[in-house]
């Protein structure tokens, strides 16, 4: 490549040996559009300033050879950087990298994380429903039935509450099967629990404001809680369920409490109904709010499933957290939250400032689906199911893994608690087991400060018997 000196001012050629990038430029993907990932790798170089202004880029001919582009590839390439002001062509000299390009902090451009694929769960994963035939060739009827004639709903903007025959549904069936003390009136249709947390924490949180919440805990909600600015303080839970007398010797005066009564996550255990009155008692007596999220409470396998914590309160503190993602598919992103008609006004303000109303499409099969029957009898076949599922995979985690784990077969829910018996740490654990092709979470990593246990939080539904079988084989061998 010859380039002339015009130090001297004359026509005398001096040889230069185009700079060697391939040391800079990571090893592009062989499928895409590789134009563009060549461009983006040569833009983040350009930003963060690994390439200073002015400099030389290599030739097209050249970029084409080292990454093995077509020419065209990197001719277009060359054509992104220039047409966005990266670089600058000169004719007969080559293309550099263009002057005053402002330079970023390399936090700002990293690449972006890989997307999640939730169909690639891996097995004894979590937040996997059960796929049901039967129900899922009903959902199609109902719905093609409603799109056959839309309904006027679909062509206009509607309550931010959502469609009043869904709420009054739902609002039978919280009554009928959790004891819950509503009307439709105080139910919002939500995208699912997260997003019902969400807008409680904006209606009733404000920043510094202090929130109990189970220790361990699910590190979601702890996350929503933080994000919103809140000081989030870990009350222990024992046998029965968060303690709060030890909440109060902590922080008194907390703004809110969020609990999972009827199973905690991850430990599965019930709080009592001592502990229960007493953070009833609590709340009222410090005009705070609870936040009870349902857990997995339709999934119970033995006696009659338990009361509500909101079905309990008599003063309006307790805001109820349900979905129908664990017992339908999370692909329906259906969910709602029973608002305390005192805290209505203000969550309803949020929910009009973010999205407005909820999704109408669903809306009518899910309403059928509840009114007509299909849903109980649904819920009756995949807890069956289910059932079936936690047996295989305790009994398989008892027959490969008895000697390392010490297994809790829980009475409700979709997943179960293995002890680690030796030593070592469970987060080293859980990414051998993914390596090796099975899901699991460290139960040391949910717990907010102060010492931890170590185990294992497993999932059995949406697994086959003899994917869950050999996902203990798998975790036996691992321990061996």
């Amino acid at each position: 490549m010859a380039l002339v000196d015009k130090r001297t001012n004359h026509s005398e050629k001096i040889q230069t040996n185009p700079p060697d990038w391939s040391a800079l430029i990571p090893v592009l993907p062989g499928d895409g559009p590789r134009s563009r990932e060549l461009y983006a790798a040569l833009r983040r170089l350009i930003e963060t300033g690994a390439l200073a202004a002015g400099a030389k880029l290599p030739t097209t001919r050249d970029l084409a050879q080292r990454f093995g582009l077509s020419r065209s590839a990197a001719v277009a390439c060359f054509e992104m950087l220039i047409s966005e002001g990266f670089a600058t062509a000169k004719v007969g000299a080559g293309t550099f990298v263009a002057p005053d390009v402002p330079h970023l902090p390399v936090a700002m451009i990293r690449p972006r994380p890989p997307e999640i694929d939730i169909a690639a769960s891996l097995p004894c994963g979590l937040g996997v429903a059960v796929s049901d035939p039967r129900t899922l060739n009903l959902f199609r009827i109902l719905l093609s039935r409603h799109l056959a004639r839309p309904g006027s709903e679909h062509f206009r903007y509607g309550d931010p509450r959502g469609g009043l025959a869904l709420r009054s549904a739902i609002a039978t069936y919280l009554r009928t099967a959790r004891g819950v003390r509503c009307d439709a009136g105080q139910i919002v249709l939500t995208s699912g629990t997260q997003q019902g947390l969400d807008l409680l924490a904006r209606a009733a949180i404000r920043p510094g404001d202090a929130v109990w919440i189970e220790n361990p805990c699910y590190p979601m909600a702890h996350a929503v809680l933080a994000g919103s600015g809140a000081r989030v303080v870990g009350v222990p839970v024992d046998e029965e369920g968060l303690d709060p007398e030890i909440g109060e010797s902590l922080c008194p005066r907390a703004r809110a409490a969020y609990v999972t009564p009827s199973h905690q996550y991850p430990l599965g255990v019930t709080m009592t109904m001592r502990r229960r009155l007493a953070l009833l008692d609590w709340a009222r007596r410090n005009d705070a709010w609870i936040i009870e999220d349902d857990y997995d409470s339709e999934f119970r396998y033995a006696g009659p499933p338990l009361t509500s914590l909101q079905g309990m309160d008599g003063a309006g503190r307790v805001a109820y957290l349900g979905t129908f993602s664990k017992i339908l598919f999370p692909g329906l992103r259906i969910g709602y939250v029973v608002v305390p008609e005192a805290l209505l006004d203000a969550v309803m303000a949020v929910r009009a400032r973010s999205d407005r109303f909820p999704s109408t499409l669903a809306e009518g099969a899910l309403t059928d689906l509840l009114n007509e029957g299909h849903f109980a009898a649904h819920l009756r076949r995949v807890r069956r199911r289910v059932q079936a599922a936690r047996d295989v995979l305790a009994a398989g985690l008892e027959a490969h893994c008895g000697d390392s784990l010490d297994v809790t077969v829980p009475e409700q829910g979709l997943h179960l608690m293995a002890t680690l018996k030796g030593a070592g740490p469970d987060t080293a654990i859980v990414e051998a087991a993914k390596a090796a092709g099975v899901g699991a979470r460290a139960l040391s990593s949910m717990f907010i400060g102060g010492p931890t246990r170590k185990g294992l939080v497993l999932g059995f539904s949406g697994f086959s018997d003899e994917e869950l079988l050999a996902a203990t084989i798998r975790l036996g061998t691992l321990f061996r």
